[in-house]
């Protein structure tokens, strides 16, 4: 390779790419930050694995979902180095996830999937009403479950909307379909005829300011627009667009095998999966405590 790059370049040209949301931005500063101090005058093709497992035993004070991040910020710093060229090789691949520690009163929790109750449902759809582009993309990415990253990978040629289908190649490189309803198709069709910049042959396009070049939408425009969309509503305070796909999840596991989830999810292992089957019946007793709210309200406007 023609010119080296420590490893604090590469995390500053990280923290500057346009893909990171301003929230996700702040959450690699303070993460890589300690890395960086400790590891950053380290050419990143020299790493190693055994350096970074010395800089992450540093870390045991942590809980150990805190831990984990941390790992998958330094995981994703050196796949960015590897994106760009700088090496050809990735330390942290082989590193194996700290477990939690029941002595420390660390237990695995399925709080971690954060879900859209159907009311947060219908007044994040209303917010994103009048954006047609946000719109689309929100209700694409409820009907069909996929990843915002491999939303915004399509090209208009990829989606079908006589079938209501699409395919992605998501983790690991696999390809999987997808599919959605009708009221995503609806939003689409609207978006695709009325809206949608051109030419380009992203599905979901962007226009910019100064130059009026039209380029495939990034993930901090769409983050930018659903957090326009969504200031106003306490309910919906940090909704992030992986919280679709969760609330995707988390309903289908209440209705189809989990086989089937898994393959619509494109999750490598079971075990994920596994997780929304697990909150299923949180689901079914919020459903029913909204239910019965709803009988006792009609009951007391009865007795009026």
């Amino acid at each position: 390779m023609a010119t080296l790059h420590t490893l604090a370049r590469v995390a500053s040209e990280l923290l500057d790419s346009p893909d990171l949301s301003p929230r996700t931005k702040k959450l690699y500063e303070g993460i890589l930050t300690g890395f960086v101090a400790q590891c950053g005058s380290t050419w990143v093709e020299q790493a190693s694995r055994q350096q970074v497992e010395a800089y992450l035993r540093g870390l045991n004070h942590l809980s150990f979902r805190t831990h984990q991040l941390h790992q998958t910020v330094i995981h994703r710093l050196f796949r960015f180095a590897m994106e760009r060229q700088y090496t050809d090789r990735n330390p942290v691949a082989l590193i194996k996830r700290r477990k939690p520690d029941p002595a420390k009163d660390e237990h695995k929790s399925d709080e971690a999937v954060k879900y859209l109750t159907q009311e947060q449902l219908r007044t994040l759809m209303r917010a994103a009403s009048t954006n047609p582009r946000l719109n689309a993309l929100l209700w694409l990415l409820y009907e069909s479950g996929a990843r915002i990253a491999e939303i915004l990978a399509l090209k208009l040629k990829d989606i079908d909307l006589v079938e209501r289908q699409f395919q992605v190649i998501g983790k690991g490189n696999k390809k999987r379909l997808c599919f959605f309803g009708e009221l995503a198709a609806g939003a689409l069709k609207d978006y695709i005829e009325q809206h949608r910049q051109s030419p380009y042959p992203a599905l979901f396009t962007e226009r910019l300011t100064r130059s009026c070049q039209v380029r495939p939408l990034s993930y901090a425009m769409a983050y930018r627009d659903l957090r326009e969309a969504i200031d106003q509503y306490k309910s919906l305070t940090g909704t992030r667009f992986h919280d679709l796909r969760h609330t995707f999840a988390t309903e289908r596991a209440q209705i189809v095998p989990l086989e089937v989830l898994r393959a619509l999810l494109g999750h490598e292992k079971i075990q994920t999966t596994l997780l929304y089957q697990k909150i299923t019946s949180r689901v079914a007793r919020e459903s029913a405590q909204e239910a019965l709210d709803h009988l006792a309200k009609s009951w007391s406007g009865n007795a009026a």
